[in-house]
């Protein structure tokens, strides 16, 4: 099973994935697939006792589905302060269960609605159809998942237009959500050259799409995949401690991506991953310690005050440092 976990329209939380035959509901509670969602929502409830967020299964087939349904019921998301996301086209389990947890909870749900490229309304039929059963929910939320946003689809902002065009008028929306994703998968050359600068396209296509006039604009939000590429989110993760020998900082301006890679393991992991934060700290755009943990983490990095850390450090600080800016530019006060 791999699912998004998505906070403030946009985070995305790959928990340890399985994937596995066939799944009989009938046998859910003890099928491995069943043990590992319990494990992995148990980690992202925990995570959210606090605050709201979505939680979506857009990848979970019909059998996947079905054991999801049994897992976790309307029972559990009603204790949880987890909301369901479900969409056109995906298995019904998935989507009978996200509108009963909705409706146990007292009407959260999000609708996602996937735009990887050219707007196509094939889809708008099965949204009506989704629309009329969640009519007892009361007004629903909708993302517009635009996906990867890099320098080459230079339409992204017009086809999320169009979209946005044919789905604002179809319903009373609580929120409106575009996200999409802009960090790079790493390219070539790129474990020789050990550096890469890239353009902070999806940041340029939410802004285009601000600038268009269109009168539903106040409705909506901004979302975000976070430092990871777009298609990490579909990938069933590595299992163990072990994972790639080298792995990659991520840091956000204002206008770019900056990705420095470092090493896993190796007799000079730790001279490469501080000289790696070094060359991040040292851009015109670094923006200090005092801007938040991940740039500070960094800075500590690049002097030597802490240990060089490993993959989950690594994203998690690119992260934190990613999510601190974007929001901080949302408000209208980028550090």
């Amino acid at each position: 099973m791999r699912w998004r976990h998505t906070v403030d329209y946009g985070r995305t939380y790959r928990p340890r994935s399985l994937r596995c035959g066939p799944c009989h509901p009938a046998r859910g509670c003890c099928h491995p697939l069943a043990i590992e969602l319990r494990k992995d929502a148990r980690r992202v409830a925990a995570a959210h006792r606090h605050r709201p967020a979505w939680l979506d299964a857009p990848f979970a087939d019909e059998s996947e589905a079905a054991v999801l349904a049994e897992t976790l019921p309307p029972e559990w998301w009603a204790l949880r302060n987890l909301r369901p996301v479900t969409g056109p086209r995906r298995p019904v389990a998935q989507q009978s269960l996200a509108l009963a947890a909705a409706e146990q909870h007292g009407g959260s749900l999000g609708i996602r609605m996937q735009v990887p490229g050219e707007w196509h309304d094939r889809d708008v039929p099965w949204l009506g159809e989704l629309l009329d059963r969640a009519c007892p929910i009361g007004p629903v939320d909708l993302f517009l998942d635009l996906g990867a946003v890099l320098p080459s689809r230079r339409d992204a902002a017009k086809e999320a237009l169009r979209a946005l065009d044919a789905l604002v008028p179809l319903a009373t929306w609580r929120t409106v959500a575009v996200a999409a994703g802009g960090f790079p998968e790493r390219p070539e050359g790129f474990l020789e050259s050990g550096w890469h600068e890239a353009p902070r396209s999806d940041w340029d296509t939410w802004h285009e799409i601000h600038h268009s006039g269109r009168s539903y604009l106040s409705q909506l939000h901004y979302g975000d995949y976070g430092i990871l590429p777009t298609g990490y989110a579909a990938q069933t993760p590595v299992s163990g401690n072990g994972g790639p020998e080298w792995g990659i900082l991520r840091y956000t301006t204002t206008r770019s991506y900056f990705l420095a890679k470092v090493l896993q393991r190796g007799e000079h992991r730790d001279a490469i991953n501080r000289d790696a934060a070094r060359r991040l700290t040292r851009l015109s755009d670094f923006r200090g310690p005092s801007a938040g943990t991940g740039e500070g983490w960094l800075r500590d990095c690049a002097q030597g005050s802490v240990t060089t850390g490993n993959h989950s450090v690594w994203n998690r600080m690119g992260n934190i440092q990613h999510m601190t800016f974007v929001v901080s530019c949302l408000a209208g006060h980028p550090r």
